[in-house]
């Protein structure tokens, strides 16, 4: 019996509508109309402004804050199951609240978790993300999980520069194996910060294991969101005698302070993708886009084609 293909259609979220426009582009379609009601007192409804009956429906938002992101992409699966699509599948570029993943101390929430069981008690049927903060994440759902991986953009990329002296960095021991995935691709040599925090977004001291004397060094990393770190991390690679210091990070949070301290930092460049739009423009950030990568995820599971392929590093 030969495999039935429903109608595809996408939908953007309120924080994500700038790279849901180009995955529709790069698709080949235009995207869905979605209108979103709010009320004096904040309060909000998503409505679609047409039938989405019968039809495989692919809603694109990252759930960064504030909060009321999350809560439209619920909303909106809620609208969409209620109007009966087919599939409902959330494609999360940057999957929010992933850090709290775990109780690393008495009487806290798994946020993380929390998230997971929202978006399956709402109705979803699938989720499609990159680059989650602990793979690990993926186990809280009982339902199909596409972890993208943007090592596939950054790589080319890095490989464009030409480094003679290529060598890894992550930033603390956390993200160490994350760096020796990204070294393999280049045949490098890996550096680790080992830090040490007083509290969230608060660095107490932080020591280099590794030589990178007359290195060009390339930080690894999931997220940037005060910065703190890799300018720290960056400073001190540089005192060690390394030539140059770049950051990839997949998700560019950018809170507080974080584009000044960009600014005035050692870094060479920071570069980042667009599952979260910048709040403003900086000399030293380069924004690499995802919008190829998720159209062709959307097409390959619309399809029920292979989403491994996707992960095929050149």
């Amino acid at each position: 019996m030969p495999l039935q293909f429903n109608p595809v259609k996408l939908f953007a979220g309120s924080a994500t509508t700038e790279l849901a426009e180009k995955v529709a582009a790069s698709y080949g379609r235009e995207l869905g109309e979605v209108e979103v009601s709010r009320f004096s007192d904040g309060e909000f409804q998503p409505h679609f402004n047409e039938s989405v009956r019968g039809c495989d429906v692919f809603l694109i938002q990252s759930t960064n804050p504030p909060t009321d992101n999350l809560m439209e992409l619920l909303m909106m699966i809620d609208a969409a199951r209620r109007a009966s699509a087919h599939y409902v599948t959330a494609v999360i570029p940057y999957f929010g609240l992933a850090r709290q993943d775990r109780k690393d101390k008495p009487r806290v929430p798994i946020g993380a978790k929390l998230v997971a069981n929202l978006l399956v008690a709402a109705g979803i049927n699938r989720i499609m993300t990159m680059d989650l903060h602990a793979a690990q994440i993926q186990g809280f759902f009982d339902i199909p999980v596409d972890h993208l991986d943007a090592s596939i953009i950054f790589v080319p990329y890095i490989k464009s520069l030409n480094l003679k002296a290529l060598t890894i960095a992550s930033p603390d021991m956390g993200g160490s194996y994350r760096a020796r995935t990204f070294a393999k691709f280049f045949n490098a040599e890996v550096v680790i910060c080992d830090k040490r925090r007083k509290r969230a977004n608060e660095i107490e001291s932080m020591t280099l294991i590794g030589d990178v004397t007359d290195q060009d060094i390339v930080l690894i990393d999931d997220m940037c969101d005060t910065a703190g770190t890799l300018a720290k991390a960056a400073a001190l690679i540089m005192e060690r005698g390394a030539n140059t210091v770049r950051a990839v990070c997949t998700h560019p949070i950018l809170s507080g302070k974080a584009y000044e301290t960009i600014e005035n930092s050692v870094l060479t460049e920071l570069i980042v993708t667009d599952t979260i739009p910048l709040k403003q423009q900086s000399s030293k950030i380069r924004v690499l886009s995802t919008a190829e990568l998720f159209a062709r995820a959307i097409m390959n599971v619309n399809e029920h084609g292979s989403i491994s392929q996707l992960f095929k590093v050149e």
